[in-house]
């Protein structure tokens, strides 16, 4: 497994656990930088998938929403929920990712992690997403970071 793929997933894990457990994202990022437990430390990659992702929940859970027309955010199974926002963070965030790669990874991990239909909703979903929505511009600062993981926490707890 390439070292961005096993990244991708352990991004993954974050925000589900965090997700799971109702807690705020960036504290379970934290207690998984402070100790990893019996995995690999976090690699800096899915440190930044997570803190890109967190800093643009609402921006890219509104995106993704628009996109998926059939399932909103909360009915859908939380792996998939959480690969759509790491698909989009890459999709419109990060250029150093491309299209192709960004779909072709979140489709792989639904098929290992996810239902039977997620591999084919996550293709459509996020080719949509690379369609039809806007490149995000950077944000100016990482203040709004800490705001967005609280959000985050608030949305999911309001999703149960």
């Amino acid at each position: 497994m390439a070292a961005r793929t096993k990244a991708r997933k352990r991004a993954l894990d974050v925000l589900f656990e965090a997700e799971q457990r109702g807690e705020n994202v960036l504290t379970v990022l934290d207690r998984r930088l402070v100790d990893s437990g019996r995995e690999a430390p976090l690699p800096p990659y899915a440190t930044q998938i997570v803190r890109g992702v967190v800093s643009r929940w609402s921006e890219l859970d509104a995106i993704v929403a628009d996109a998926s027309t059939e399932w909103p955010l909360k009915r859908m199974p939380a792996v998939d929920r959480n690969l759509l926002r790491i698909g989009a963070w890459e999709l419109l965030c990060n250029d150093d990712v491309s299209v192709a790669v960004a779909i072709d990874e979140a489709v792989e991990l639904a098929r290992d992690l996810s239902t039977d239909d997620s591999p084919r909703f996550i293709n459509g979903v996020l080719g949509r997403v690379a369609r039809d929505a806007p490149a995000l511009r950077p944000l100016p600062d990482e203040s709004t970071v800490e705001a967005s993981a609280d959000a985050a926490e608030q949305s999911d707890a309001d999703d149960a």
